[in-house]
């Protein structure tokens, strides 16, 4: 299909001989076997496929729609919108159009304030220890993985690989490799930036390259680190952070109205399973 709508964006004197044919309606840049194609259809494609709006791009954009009107007459000929795989697909999408239509109206999220995102800045910034850790992990599945893994570390085994092979976190495929945490000492349960709190305490006690020498329970896994890197804390500036904290804040609002408006309508549904 891409090939096809390429090879008409290229045969340009199909619409010039069309368009000095007769004039077009009020408001249509093309008209197909007689249906009319509207001016804000084509402005609409140009603006959503950040082209450079020009004459070139206007006549590759007025062939893809062209042809678009094209392959939909030959559908409708087909009869096509009777086939039961093409009417759930067509169910489907406006199913879908319909949902993002009532969520677009329907929820309302808090707006995000400038001393919404200054505070959220001041709480992580509060929440920041006097010094920052780059960790490697490792998380196993049971004991017996563990052993057998450190028993690898221990003889001298590539921890990237080692984590490659048996971690079961998402982090596997980077070697095991976290971001930047910093949170105060003595570690205290929800003050780790996210780190379970046996990981977090066993950081503390670790120098630049050491591996864990013990399996760290974590619920029913086990896991081993490694102190890639350790160093002073580097605050960022606000200003540096404030459009990403904004739009953390803001994704945070969407989810907690979404959840609202769904406990709202199930309150009020009559709903068997």
């Amino acid at each position: 299909m891409k090939k096809l709508i390429l090879a008409l964006s290229l045969f340009t004197g199909a619409s010039l001989a069309f368009a000095a044919d007769k004039p077009l309606p009020a408001g249509a840049f093309a008209v197909v076997n007689g249906v009319a194609l509207p001016q804000a259809q084509l402005d609409d494609l140009m603006h959503q496929s950040g082209m450079a709006d020009n004459a070139q791009t206007r006549l590759v954009a007025k062939n893809q729609l062209i042809a678009r009107e094209l392959f939909k007459q030959q559908a409708h000929k087909a009869h096509l919108a009777d086939r039961a795989d093409v009417k759930a697909a067509i169910q489907q999408a406006t199913d879908a159009v319909l949902t993002q239509a009532y969520l677009r109206d329907a929820l309302k999220p808090t707006p995000v304030t400038d001393a919404d995102v200054q505070a959220e800045y001041n709480k992580i910034v509060g929440s920041l220890g006097d010094k920052e850790y780059k960790l490697s992990l490792i998380q196993l599945a049971d004991d017996a993985t563990a052993r057998t893994v450190l028993a690898e570390l221990k003889k001298g085994g590539d921890f990237a690989a080692l984590a490659r092979k048996y971690s079961v976190a998402a982090n596997k495929d980077k070697g095991g490799q976290l971001d930047w945490v910093s949170f105060k000492t003595p570690a205290t349960e929800g003050q780790t930036q996210g780190l379970p709190l046996p990981v977090a305490q066993a950081a503390t006690h670790l120098t630049q390259g050491a591996i864990s020498t013990e399996p760290i329970v974590v619920g029913s896994s086990r896991v081993l680190i490694r102190m890639d890197q350790l160093r002073a804390t580097q605050v960022p500036r606000f200003d540096d952070v404030k459009a990403a904290l904004r739009q953390r804040l803001q994704q945070q609002a969407i989810q907690k109205a979404s959840t609202e408006l769904v406990v709202s309508l199930i309150k009020n549904a009559a709903i068997q399973q």
